[in-house]
C-alpha cells in the first residue's frame, strides 16, 4: 500500500466511531435497512451475498438520490446493451437507496439490485469487490473512493468514472490530497468528463490525459417517464385552473424564504398554489410545521390530502415523484440555490417544457446553468423578494411562460448525446458480444 493511501486508511479508521454514528443515524431516520437481520454494520462492511458463478455482474455506484436519477438512462442502456449481465446499483445514502430500490422494483426481470456501498476501509472494500465480482465498475460523477478503486484494480476489474464532475471547490479540496488522488486515479481505466473544464481539473489531480474523454453531461439525456407523465396529468386535473408553481429539492433554511415569497405572491394572486418538495424525507414533518407557522397549512401528499380551492401549499412529502410534480406545474423553482448548497438538476423541469427559476447558488450545475442562460431559458433570482416578483411577472405573461418552456426543452434536446459517447467508451473496457 502506498503511503498516501496508508495514511488515508489510518485516518479513516481513527474516525470510525464518528462514521458509524453517522451511518446509524441515517439508517434510523430513513428506515433504510437492507433486509431482514442485516444491520448497518453488516451492510457497510461489504458482507454481501457472493455473485453466483456464471452470472456476470455490472456495478454502478452513485452517491445519493440525485445521482441515481441522473444515472437512470445509463443503467437502463447498460441493461439493454449487456442482456446477459445483472447490474448492482450502490448508493452511499439511504435516500438514494430508496430511489434505487424503487427502480429495481419497477423492473420485472430481477436484473437490477441495490446494495449499500461499503465504507472505504481497506478490508471492507476488498471484501465487497471479491464477493460482487463485477465485470465492470462505474463510479458516477465525483465518487472517488481510494480503497474501492484500488480493490477493483488489484482484482483486475476495469474501472470507469462516468459523468465525471469536479467543481472548482471540490478541486481545491482534492488538490490538498494530490498524492492520494493521483494514486486513486491511477486505478481508473477511463474517465468520461462532463466538460473540458472538468477534464482539466481531473488532469490536475493526476488523471492521465490519454485515458480521459470529454463526452458531455448525461443529465441532458434525461428520459421521459410515462408513469410520471400520467401522474402529472392526474395532478393537474385535481389542481384545476389555478396557477401552480413547484419548489423542488428544497433545503433547511430555504423553505422559510420560499414560503415568504409565496405569501408575497398571493397578495396579488391569491389563487396561486405552491407545491413544496423538500429534498430529504427526514425533514418532511418539520417543513409541514413551517407551513403551519407561516399561516399556510399544507395538504400532504403522503396522507392522500388534496388541496382545496383555498389551500396555499401542497406538500410533496413522498419519494421519487419530483418529476411528476414538476410536470403538473406552470413554473418550477429548483432548490438548493437560495442557500449555499450549489443547486440541483435544472434540466428535470426543462426537459418537461416547464420554465425554470433558480437562486444564485449554482456551483454544482454551473455548466448546465450557462447553457440555459445562453438560450435565455433560465430565470435567476437573488432572494425571496426577487423570486416573488419573477413569479408574479411570469404568471401575468403566458407568452413568456411558453417561450421559456420551449427554450428549455430545446436546450435539452440539442445537448443530448453524452449517453451514446459514454457507451462507446465503455465498450472498449467491456466489449459487447
Amino acid at each position: 500500500m502506498g503511503w498516501p493511501r496508508a495514511l488515508y486508511s489510518a485516518a479513516l479508521l481513527a474516525l470510525a466511531p464518528l462514521v458509524w454514528r453517522r451511518i446509524r443515524r441515517e439508517h434510523a431516520l430513513t428506515d433504510a435497512r437492507g433486509g431482514a437481520g442485516e444491520s448497518p454494520r453488516t451492510l457497510r462492511l461489504g458482507r454481501i451475498p457472493p455473485t453466483p458463478p456464471g452470472e456476470p455482474m455490472l456495478w454502478l455506484h452513485c452517491a445519493s438520490v440525485g445521482e441515481v436519477l441522473a444515472a437512470r438512462p445509463l443503467l437502463e442502456a447498460l441493461l439493454e446493451r449487456y442482456p446477459g449481465h445483472r447490474l448492482t446499483l450502490t448508493t452511499m445514502t439511504a435516500t438514494g437507496a430508496e430511489r434505487a430500490r424503487a427502480l429495481a422494483a419497477s423492473r420485472d426481470d430481477g436484473r437490477l439490485v441495490h446494495r449499500f456501498v461499503p465504507l472505504d476501509f481497506p478490508a471492507a472494500a476488498a471484501r465487497f469487490v471479491t464477493r460482487l465480482r463485477p465485470a465492470l465498475a462505474l463510479f458516477f460523477e465525483t465518487e472517488l473512493w481510494p480503497n474501492l478503486l484500488h480493490a477493483c484494480h488489484r482484482q483486475g476489474v476495469p474501472v470507469a468514472v462516468v459523468n465525471g464532475r469536479l467543481s472548482p471547490g471540490a478541486f481545491r479540496g482534492y488538490r490538498r490530497l494530490r498524492p492520494l488522488m493521483h494514486e486513486a486515479l491511477a486505478c481508473v481505466d477511463w474517465l468520461a468528463a462532463k466538460s473540458s473544464a472538468d477534464a482539466e481539473r481531473f488532469r490536475g489531480l493526476g488523471m492521465a490525459a490519454e485515458r480521459t474523454a470529454v463526452v458531455g453531461s448525461l443529465k441532458f439525456d434525461i428520459g421521459t417517464d410515462d408513469v410520471a407523465r400520467e401522474v402529472s396529468e392526474r395532478l393537474r386535473t385535481r389542481f384545476g385552473d389555478r396557477p401552480v408553481w413547484v419548489a423542488g429539492s428544497t433545503h433547511e433554511g430555504e423553505e422559510a424564504a420560499l414560503l415568504a415569497a409565496h405569501a408575497r405572491l398571493r397578495e396579488a394572486h391569491p389563487e396561486v398554489l405552491l407545491v413544496l418538495v423538500p429534498r430529504h424525507p427526514q425533514r418532511f414533518d418539520a417543513v409541514a410545521v413551517l407551513c403551519e407557522q407561516a399561516g399556510m397549512p399544507a395538504a400532504r401528499r403522503s396522507r392522500d390530502e388534496w388541496p382545496t380551492a383555498t389551500t396555499a401549499v401542497y406538500l410533496g412529502d413522498t419519494m421519487g415523484e419530483l418529476l411528476a410534480l414538476y410536470g403538473a406545474a406552470d413554473l418550477a423553482f429548483v432548490g438548493g440555490s437560495l442557500v449555499p448548497i450549489g443547486g440541483h438538476n435544472l434540466l428535470e423541469p426543462a426537459a418537461l417544457g416547464v420554465p425554470v427559476l433558480t437562486g444564485p447558488a449554482l456551483a454544482n450545475f454551473e455548466e448546465v446553468a450557462e447553457v440555459l442562460r445562453e438560450a435565455e431559458a433560465l430565470v435567476e433570482v437573488a432572494d425571496e423578494a426577487a423570486l416573488a416578483a419573477a413569479l408574479a411577472a411570469l404568471f401575468a405573461d403566458p407568452a413568456e411562460q411558453r417561450r421559456l418552456g420551449e427554450a428549455g426543452r430545446a436546450v435539452v434536446a440539442a445537448n443530448r448525446g453524452a449517453l451514446v459517447r459514454t457507451l462507446e467508451g465503455l465498450a472498449r473496457l467491456l466489449p459487447v458480444k
